[in-house]
């Protein structure tokens, strides 16, 4: 492992075998610890995100863009405290893009801040889809 990021990398996920993943921030700021998992569906970010059925886990999408369609109150799955009682984190291929969709109310990251949920982006996420399946 080395002591440095590489150029303008904000942030890291440390796997329990001893893989060290660099990227950019998305999100809150801090730490997150859980399993590790992966979703392959192309839409439903949000829903996924929220789903009590990913509580404690850092979800992985595997479908490069993520975000196009913002966020909004109504693909909320719980209404919960946030991170604590859903996904505790995220990993993106790249940077969640801009919203484009007449629903979206607001923008994936600062979404993610406000719910206290961490991301990553710049992983390459079908290579770790194979490392932790």
């Amino acid at each position: 492992m080395t002591d440095t990021l590489m150029p303008g990398a904000t942030g890291i996920l440390a796997l329990a075998d001893g893989t060290i993943l660099q990227g950019i921030g998305v999100g809150a700021e801090g730490e997150a610890v859980g399993e590790v998992c992966f979703n392959t569906a192309m839409t439903g970010y949000q829903e996924i995100l929220t789903d009590p059925s990913y509580m404690a886990q850092i979800v992985t999408f595997t479908f490069p863009h993520i975000g196009n369609t913002g966020v909004n109150l109504e693909d909320i799955e719980e209404f919960g405290r946030g991170a604590e009682t859903a996904a505790r984190g995220a990993i993106f291929r790249d940077l969640p893009t801009a919203p484009a969709n007449w629903r979206s109310q607001s923008d994936l990251a600062g979404w993610m801040k406000k719910r206290g949920l961490i991301g990553l982006s710049g992983v390459d996420t079908r290579a770790l889809t194979r490392l932790v399946r």
